[in-house]
């Protein structure tokens, strides 16, 4: 199992990142790289969350979407090809007095088979540069959109 710990300070509000996270829409590639639109499929949504599968390169998983918390959105795997276990994804958002925002995300990553114990091996070494690049790439895509809502 693989455990990454994530952090980037944005300059955006913790809901702009909270309705990042649950635009489910066409484009969500544009926010999360790895999050291709033929994977995207919502089965449910309610007011505070929904249960989405999606997925890239192969690879896809069912995760339930928490956002009860305006500070804190937990995503749990609840199915996969190749994750299992404990997987899922926690972001935690810590508003700053100068408008900006700590975003923390832990991701864990249990394999459930030989390819995702191959993976999440990879993932938890070398990986880890590719989901930083791609956490680091959602916080400015967040930040453009809020850019482009505020007229900044």
């Amino acid at each position: 199992m693989s455990t990454i710990h994530l952090h980037q300070t944005i300059a955006a509000t913790p809901e702009e990142y909270v309705a990042g996270l649950t635009d489910f829409g066409p484009g969500r590639s544009e926010l999360f790289g790895n999050s291709a639109d033929k994977y995207l499929e919502v089965h449910d949504r309610g007011p505070h969350d929904a249960d989405v599968t999606e997925g890239s390169a192969g690879i896809w998983e069912r995760l339930h979407y928490d956002w009860s918390d305006p500070r804190r959105v937990v995503m749990t795997t609840t199915d996969s090809n190749v994750w299992g276990g404990r997987s899922g994804h926690t972001y935690t958002f810590t508003p700053k007095a100068d408008g900006t925002t700590e975003v923390d995300a832990v991701v864990v990553r249990e394999g459930k088979n030989l390819k995702g114990r191959v993976l999440g091996a990879v993932v938890g070494t070398v990986g880890k540069r590719h989901l930083s690049k791609a956490f680091a790439n959602t916080g400015k895509a967040i930040e453009a959109r809020h850019r482009a809502g505020t007229g900044a």
